[in-house]
């Protein structure tokens, strides 16, 4: 039991703040991004591309498509899908239950704190569209 709570258990209180981003929360196959990119559902940023499609699961899983074509350098697209996992985890209670894929479709700045605005934007994009 929790002193300051003593309605909420230690497993309750550590259960709500798990950010993990562990395989429940992941596109893994290829059947399951393509089932993502027939929906042909998408929202549209400056660089990114975001696909997505409700699911039945309860909570909101993520893929990334990162090409080298326009990320030519392995430390950059690393770099890119840290942060976009990164925003996915903190902000996954938030999204709707959905199959999100986040695509970069054009070339991107140097800069992170740019990229990480596009893909936070076009999460809250997705929220809102999905209250509607």
């Amino acid at each position: 039991m929790n002193p300051d709570h003593p309605d909420l258990s230690i497993a309750a209180i550590e259960k709500s703040t798990d950010y993990r981003f562990g395989q429940q929360y992941k596109l893994l196959t290829a059947k399951q991004f393509s089932e993502v990119f027939s929906a042909r559902r998408t929202l549209r940023g400056p660089h990114f591309i975001l696909h997505y499609r409700a699911n039945t699961l309860p909570d909101a899983r993520l893929g990334l498509v990162i090409p080298k074509k326009q990320a030519r350098r392995a430390v950059l697209r690393n770099a890119i899908k840290r942060q976009a996992r990164e925003i996915f985890r903190r902000r996954r209670t938030e999204l709707p239950a959905m199959d999100i894929v986040l695509r970069l479709a054009l070339p991107l700045a140097p800069e992170r704190s740019a990229w990480r605005e596009e893909i936070v934007v076009l999460l809250e994009q997705l929220c809102r569209k999905a209250r509607t």
